[in-house]
């Protein structure tokens, strides 16, 4: 049966449609990444060693950043497929994506626990820790990954319940979390005296009660499509049909995982802890300034994916352009302010004179080329939206595995450690570039293939 919350996605204009579903997929976002960023901004200012600790934590970065990439590969994958099939009013078979997207999650957890609990200290090393920082480091990931299941389910199956229409609950769905979380981090960090230890403990409990929240909405009747046990079997067809679209937002943040460990191990070869704590600043920033442009990106997917699968391309046209407008605006002015006042950004995270000196003077650099990312995000999510895994792949990968990655490598060879920080904005422009000219001349085509079957 068809019911009002889907069916608006359908019916109500888009402009309000896209603030009613937009809003809340960017206050979720907002306050997901506060779960990563609390914790840096809390660190950075424990007494006496706030300034390693911070460097420590940032290091775990590229595990933490896979984690999660496996929870996007499963959520993100199945999510857009279960919104087309509810344009299409195919109720179970959206169902079946949820179920399998979900037994996919269980498994995750129980690999990705086992695999960096035994080998987390020498990859750590791997990934720029010195001995200076190895102990934070590992006190925070040990803790953070008892918590992995947690992080899978919170991430992963959010994506079901604003695919669904339902962005106010899939927002409560983190700020749940995000206020206990944000509540916790003082008390075990300063009050019970446990350092990092404790900041990752408040994550932990914080992702529990989140992922509780999501699971328990979607076993209820207030969820279009419920979560079923008998569902989580997983099944070869429909988990290639989540693998095809799910390696897209996978590579993208397992990528970023890659990125950071190329970054931190260059910049610790070439300039040392110090320059290492700035990647740990601005990747916290480059947070605050991407997220918000892909809640709105979130948000609007199911927009997108519903009336794809409903046979409507004018909507689908109308809702691309604003995605487009929104997010190159968003991007534009909140990277320009890294660029033209970076001390706006550098003094939230540590009180160390030096680290927020240097960080000022490379922040400009590294920031220039994300003014215009906007374009990019827009066109990847409606790529993806509309089931086009191909080439949503190759964007994926374009931006950092081809560009920024190999860059970051050669440059530093002949400009020393500003090679790194001036990989970041070449391979933005480039990919920024790439991506418009590529959406441009493929769009028109996708939308004459509606009302075929597609990917589903």
């Amino acid at each position: 049966m068809q019911t009002k919350q889907d069916q608006r996605l359908g019916t109500e204009p888009i402009g309000r449609l896209m603030v009613q579903m937009a809003v809340p997929a960017v206050a979720a976002q907002l306050i997901n990444v506060l779960y990563n960023i609390v914790d840096r901004v809390y660190i950075g200012h424990i007494a006496g060693y706030g300034d390693m600790a911070l460097t420590g934590v940032g290091v775990t970065f590229p595990i933490i950043m896979l984690i999660s990439a496996f929870s996007a590969f499963a959520g993100m994958g199945g999510a857009p497929l279960a919104s087309i099939l509810l344009g299409k009013q195919d109720y179970d078979g959206a169902e079946d994506i949820l179920g399998n997207s979900a037994g996919l999650l269980v498994i995750f957890s129980v690999i990705l626990t086992t695999f960096f609990m035994l080998f987390k200290t020498p990859i750590l090393y791997a990934f720029g820790a010195s001995d200076n920082i190895i102990g934070y480091a590992r006190d925070y990931i040990t803790i953070y990954l008892i918590g992995t299941i947690f992080v899978q389910f919170a991430l992963g199956l959010n994506t079901f319940i604003s695919g669904q229409g339902q962005a106010k609950t899939a927002m409560l769905s983190v700020l749940i979390g995000a206020v206990i979380n944000i509540v916790l981090d003082p008390i075990f960090i300063f009050l019970l005296h446990m350092g990092v230890r404790g900041a990752a403990l408040a994550t932990v409990i914080s992702q529990a009660v989140s992922a509780a929240w999501v699971v328990r909405f979607l076993i209820s009747g207030r969820s279009v499509i419920q979560l079923r046990i008998s569902k989580m079997k997983l099944k070869k067809e429909l988990v290639g049909k989540i693998a095809a679209l799910g390696v897209s937002p996978f590579i993208m943040q397992s990528t970023e995982s890659l990125v950071s460990i190329t970054l931190n191990s260059g910049l610790q070869h070439y300039g040392g802890d110090l320059y290492v704590g700035t990647m740990t600043i601005m990747t916290s920033v480059m947070q605050l300034i991407i997220v918000p442009v892909q809640g709105v990106a979130q948000g609007v997917q199911p927009i997108i994916s519903y009336n794809y699968g409903a046979g409507n391309a004018d909507r689908v046209k109308s809702a691309f352009t604003r995605l487009l407008t929104v997010c190159f605006l968003g991007t534009f002015v909140l990277a320009g302010v890294a660029v033209a006042a970076p001390e706006v950004y550098a003094g939230i995270f540590t009180d160390n004179a030096r680290l927020i000196e240097l960080t000022c003077q490379v922040m400009p650099v590294y920031f220039l080329g994300i003014t215009i990312f906007g374009i990019q995000c827009s066109c990847q999510s409606t790529f993806l939206a509309l089931g086009q895994a191909k080439v949503s792949l190759f964007i994926a990968l374009l931006r950092k595995v081809i560009l920024l990655i190999p860059l970051a490598v050669i440059l530093p060879r002949t400009m020393g450690v500003m090679g790194i920080y001036r990989a970041e904005p070449i391979a933005d422009v480039i990919s920024v570039i790439t991506t418009a000219v590529l959406f441009i001349i493929t769009f028109k085509k996708i939308l004459r293939t509606m009302g075929k079957d597609g990917m589903i």
